[in-house]
């Protein structure tokens, strides 16, 4: 198990590093327990709408023991996040809940990935009083942190965070080939996800 890998994004092999880290997570769970993608925020805001765009980016994704919860068009964010692992949690017995989120950092660590054995804190910038969420989390640097951080979110740059979700689902959509393999079962509801 991993503790903390921060990988820079901008390198030439991020996705390989982040497909070979989840690769070793995922390989001691997936025979045991269905793998949530809980990919968390919104798309009224640039800076928060990592999440959504990496779910969206890996909605074809869906197969045997590997489900996704936020997208683009049905976003995981503040007002449902509580419900939506509930249901997560009613639903699949003893899920391993892999949360996406967008954070802030220093100015020299935007556009890095960081990766912990540890739950994701959404809604910290903001000061919002969420539960931590996640077995793993995979945060992506968007901006930087200090004050005003609503005014921070919403003038991020969009570049950095369509890099940060193209890095992110790619590693993820490599890390369930190389150990789960190709598409089996599709599962899904209305929208395409479950």
């Amino acid at each position: 198990m991993i503790n903390k890998v921060i990988i820079d994004s901008m390198e030439s092999n991020s996705v390989f590093k982040v497909r070979d880290i989840l690769s070793k997570e995922i390989l001691s769970v997936i025979k045991e327990r269905p793998i949530i993608l809980l990919c968390i925020g919104t798309d009224r805001s640039t800076g928060d709408s990592l999440g959504p765009l990496v779910g969206d980016k890996l909605n074809f994704l869906i197969r045997d023991h590997i489900f996704i919860y936020g997208n683009l068009e049905c976003p995981i964010h503040a007002k449902n996040l509580c419900d939506t692992v509930n249901k997560i949690k009613s639903t699949y017995k003893n899920p391993y809940i892999i949360a996406v989120d967008a954070c802030l950092g220093n100015i020299q660590n935007v556009g890095k990935i960081i990766i912990e054995n540890k739950p994701v804190i959404p809604g910290a910038a903001m000061n919002k009083k969420l539960p931590p969420i996640g077995d793993l989390s995979i945060t992506g640097i968007v901006n930087i942190a200090g004050a005003l951080e609503f005014m921070v979110l919403q003038n991020t740059r969009l570049y950095v965070v369509m890099h940060l979700a193209d890095i992110i689902s790619s590693g993820i959509y490599h890390s369930i080939i190389k150990t789960i393999g190709g598409k089996k079962n599709i599962i899904s509801n209305n929208r395409g996800l479950v």
